[in-house]
């Protein structure tokens, strides 16, 4: 923008600054360009509104110099990223006063502008030479390695090349009898289901209050936001839940599941890994199957409305860390490993047609640990930065990667895809910030902050706004917002207070309500996302810890299909291209 804004001004910035007065200044010129700076999506009109009465900002209606906007934009913290942004010379700060001064209705002469040049030429030779602390050559060279551009400019393929498709074969080593049904399904209705922990924080909760023995599969409904029944596993089938998944059918809940009963485990130590999938069925909720994946479940989703992208907080030796896995037979049909991927994998996401593996630089803690200990050792200060972390892409028909995406901050936790498969928004816990990127050609498009140690994300129906999950947990803190974003900006619109740590959020598939998950207080809250209002607060049974969320609809004639998980939309529902749910 601002290379374009450099065209189209360059004759006019030529003459005014070979001119010794502003006898031929067109003060139009000035007008328009001064308009065009004040209303870029990062600048003025954002803090002190189009009028210049001022909203975050203060009221400057009294026409500031232009030597007056460049203190400002050099000494005040609170514009420093549009100063960043503009990166504003003499002419656009002169341009800026101008068109301050007409909106307000005071005019401007032309020995005015002769004087403010002089002074503002005065006011910036002044602090170029006035650094107190000039930098040395080990801080520009510190500057250089943490510079994003330099992250840009340096960027070696990590992936190895060619397919990296590796396989496991998983066993099945249990069957179980589904039991009775716990609800009858109703034709044209739609459910909700989510798997719950016994981790809930009670430190949080209200004095009294108990975890539940074991892990749960609950099902509620969609329109009402009540459970229906519940179902809990036996402690020996108990594991660490992080996600809920369900077959696209809608025929089958997928929880992660304790050892092998062969192999030999101390109870206490029933949450470590490697673990094992729970196949559950769907309208009993009670277990079907128990078979290995070579790993310990971490993240999972329907893909292509036939398998299920898999991935694993750790792994065997032969395991897998993300994969596909094909629920009618049971089968893992193929995945990669991180070795192969060049550094360490933390979770997967899909646009239905690619996969995006959101990837950690290793070497801060042990292999899996290196990403949540190296953003918790950042926030601490043990350390002051980090190498880049990236997200690879996969291509599922040919198992190579044919894309590497770095982005500003430091360990990326969630992917949101915009409808038209154009952008992707990726929330980074370990920086608290959010950033924007173009999928074809992987520009950044914005990176901005949010609240404390971002995790999941979604964008509401008109793609308009990006809520944003604050959960706290890199910095040990219990985080209780939602920031609300612009989608084309990052500016923050909102600030919705929640539950106590919200790791997952996402829109209904009626397109009218966002869902966050609370770790913390084994709550799910329901928000109206045009008034940003809470509507409903949904207990889960025992306190259970919620993760992930699926909504599965049954149609006239009685058939299930899941229409919205974790990955998003699925069975041509989606909200954003006009085809939401009316439930």
């Amino acid at each position: 923008m601002k290379n374009t804004r450099r065209t189209i001004f360059s004759l006019l910035a030529t003459t005014v600054l070979a001119s010794q007065s502003f006898a031929q200044v067109d003060l139009d010129n000035y007008l328009k360009r001064g308009e065009a700076l004040y209303n870029e999506p990062a600048s003025c009109a954002v803090c002190h509104k189009q009028d210049g009465t001022g909203l975050i900002g203060p009221d400057i209606t009294y026409g500031p110099t232009p030597a007056k906007i460049l203190e400002q934009m050099l000494n005040n913290p609170q514009m420093a990223g549009i100063s960043a942004e503009l990166k504003a010379d003499n002419e656009d700060l002169i341009a800026l006063s101008v068109f301050i001064r007409s909106i307000t209705g005071i005019e401007t002469t032309e020995t005015m502008l002769v004087n403010e040049r002089a002074e503002l030429i005065s006011t910036r030779a002044k602090t170029e030479t006035d650094l107190i602390f000039p930098k040395t050559a080990r801080d520009e060279a510190v500057e250089a390695v943490q510079n994003w551009d330099s992250v840009i400019a340096d960027w070696q393929r990590r992936a190895n090349e060619g397919p990296l498709l590796a396989h496991y074969d998983s066993e099945i080593v249990a069957r179980f009898d589904p039991g009775k049904p716990r609800f009858r399904p109703k034709k044209g209705k739609t459910y909700f289901y989510e798997n719950v922990g016994n981790s809930a924080n009670l430190a949080i909760l209200e004095r009294g209050a108990k975890n539940a023995k074991s892990t749960q599969v609950v099902v509620g409904d969609a329109r009402s936001h009540k459970v229906i029944a519940s179902y809990e596993l036996p402690v020996s089938l108990r594991a660490a839940v992080h996600t809920t998944i369900v077959s696209p059918d809608g025929k089958y809940v997928y929880i992660v599941g304790s050892k092998p009963a062969s192999e030999p485990t101390n109870q206490l130590k029933a949450l470590d890994a490697p673990a094992t999938l729970i196949k559950v069925d769907a309208v009993t909720l009670q277990p079907v199957l128990q078979q290995t994946m070579g790993g310990r479940l971490h993240h999972g989703m329907v893909f292509r409305d036939k398998y299920i992208l898999l991935d694993t907080f750790s792994r065997d030796p032969n395991g897998l860390d993300v994969m596909l896995l094909d629920p009618d037979t049971d089968e893992i049909i193929g995945g990669v490993r991180d070795e192969d991927l060049g550094g360490s994998s933390y979770t997967a996401y899909t646009d239905d047609d690619y996969i995006y593996i959101l990837m950690e630089p290793v070497g801060y803690a042990s292999h899996r640990s290196t990403g949540m200990l190296g953003a918790k050792n950042l926030y601490s200060g043990k350390i002051t930065t980090m190498k880049p972390f990236w997200i690879a892409k996969l291509d599922p028909e040919t198992w190579e990667v044919v894309q590497e995406y770095p982005y500003p901050g430091f360990r990326g936790d969630w992917i949101v895809f915009d409808a038209k498969k154009e952008f992707m928004y990726v929330p980074a816990g370990g920086t608290s910030n959010v950033s924007k990127i173009n999928m074809e050609t992987g520009e950044v498009v914005w990176a901005a902050g949010a609240g404390i140690s971002p995790y999941g994300a979604s964008l509401n129906a008109a793609e308009t706004e990006l809520w944003v999950a604050n959960k706290g947990e890199h910095t040990g803190h219990f985080g209780r917002t939602l920031s609300v974003l612009k989608a084309d900006t990052g500016r923050q619109v909102a600030t919705v207070f929640s539950g106590y740590e919200v790791d997952h959020v996402l829109l209904a598939p009626n397109g009218k309500e966002m869902w966050a998950t609370s770790n913390g207080e084994g709550r799910i809250y329901v928000y109206d996302t045009e008034s940003h209002e809470e509507i409903a607060v949904i207990q889960m049974p025992q306190n259970g810890d919620p993760h992930g969320l699926v909504w599965v609809h049954y149609d006239k004639d009685g058939n299930s299909s899941v229409v919205g998980d974790q990955g998003g939309f699925q069975g041509g529902v989606n909200p954003a291209l006009g085809t939401g749910l009316d439930y």
